[in-house]
């Protein structure tokens, strides 16, 4: 293969993605016009508002920091040939056992360490039993994540309510303490330390996926299970791989979340800060192409559609479910095959 074939096989994604996006904020438009608003202030207000200062950049990227660690929760099961939506009950968990390490007193570095192990721990717990419902009974992994979430959902609220219930105000967990919160890195903004620990394990999982012997039997077992058996390689070895390591990664994001998000950095009854970032990360991973340094720049996309949306909504008036229908267009795009051949075509 000439260096201009291999450049043109790297690019293409990068492409095609960027193109999706094109689509997307073209529909997000016609809506627009049908609505009666005008698509051009308000795409002004949308990324004036996710990247036209630094307060906007910092809050993007805040934005940004759990959808980079549900994301590579999503993509690593990908690269292993499993289809895990469970980032969003894991991430629940994950919180929930970061608040718990409050209750212990230790000092500030080691207290946040045993924080961010303790929600690692917690997702890869929750995630087993979908492991080992996979390997023992042969369920679906999209069935028993689906369960598995929706388990979680209630059993926070009910952790919430009575077992980390704050003493004074009942709607929310207690807090996390000061030697086990997320230093800001941006006075006024809620940008934290998160940010370089999501970067940190989408760094670890580029080296693990494309650096290491598990991770090329990985993703040659997730690319094509039949060589795969006939290499030698253990398929249930590799389940039980990557959906551990997607376990760690989204209680990752539910420790980052609420140790580094103020004022509260507690978890609220209805799980406003967490709700929707497992799923949310599905659409950044599919975006990123399943690649880490993908999913880092369309997180910090969408983080920051997210910031621009608010904006928009209050200046130009045009509602915040908008930038969802947006967000949607551009995943559509990318997953439809059809739509996919078309973004081909125009490459070509």
């Amino acid at each position: 293969m000439t260096a201009k074939a291999i450049l043109i096989k790297r690019l293409h994604p990068i492409i095609e993605s960027m193109l999706a996006g094109v689509i997307g904020l073209m529909i997000g438009a016609v809506i627009m016009l049908g609505y009666g608003y005008n698509p051009v202030v308000a795409y002004v207000s949308l990324f004036q508002g996710s990247f036209g200062s630094f307060y906007s950049w910092a809050e993007s990227l805040a934005n940004a920091t759990p959808l980079i660690l549900t994301a590579l929760t999503f993509a690593v099961a990908m690269r292993g040939g499993l289809f895990n939506i469970g980032a969003e009950g894991q991430l629940y968990i994950g919180a929930l056992a970061a608040v718990a390490v409050s209750l212990i007193h230790l000092p500030s570095p080691i207290h946040i360490v045993m924080a961010l192990l303790a929600a690692m721990l917690a997702g890869m717990v929750w995630s087993l039993p979908v492991a080992l419902l996979k390997l023992t009974r042969g369920v679906h992994e999209v069935i028993s994540t689906i369960m598995f979430n929706w388990i979680a959902y209630f059993l926070a609220l009910y952790v919430i309510a009575h077992v980390l219930t704050d003493p004074i105000r009942g709607e929310k967990t207690i807090s996390i303490v000061e030697t086990s919160r997320l230093a800001r890195i941006l006075p006024g903004t809620t940008l934290n330390y998160g940010l370089i620990i999501a970067i940190i394990a989408a760094v670890v999982v580029l080296f693990v996926l494309w650096r290491t012997t598990v991770g090329f039997e990985l993703r040659v077992s997730g690319h094509n299970p039949v060589a795969g058996r006939y290499a030698g390689i253990s398929q249930r070895r590799q389940i039980l791989t990557v959906l551990l390591m997607g376990g760690a990664t989204a209680g990752l994001a539910g420790a980052v979340q609420v140790m580094g998000r103020p004022p509260t950095y507690a978890v609220l009854s209805g799980l406003p800060q967490l709700i929707n970032l497992g799923f949310d990360g599905i659409g950044v991973a599919m975006i990123g192409r399943n690649h880490p340094i993908g999913i880092i720049v369309a997180a910090i996309f969408f983080g920051g559609l997210m910031v621009g949306g608010r904006i928009m909504q209050f200046s130009p008036g045009v509602p915040l479910e908008l930038v969802r229908v947006i967000e949607g267009v551009i995943i559509l795009t990318l997953a439809v095959p059809e739509l996919r051949n078309l973004l081909g075509s125009f490459w070509r």
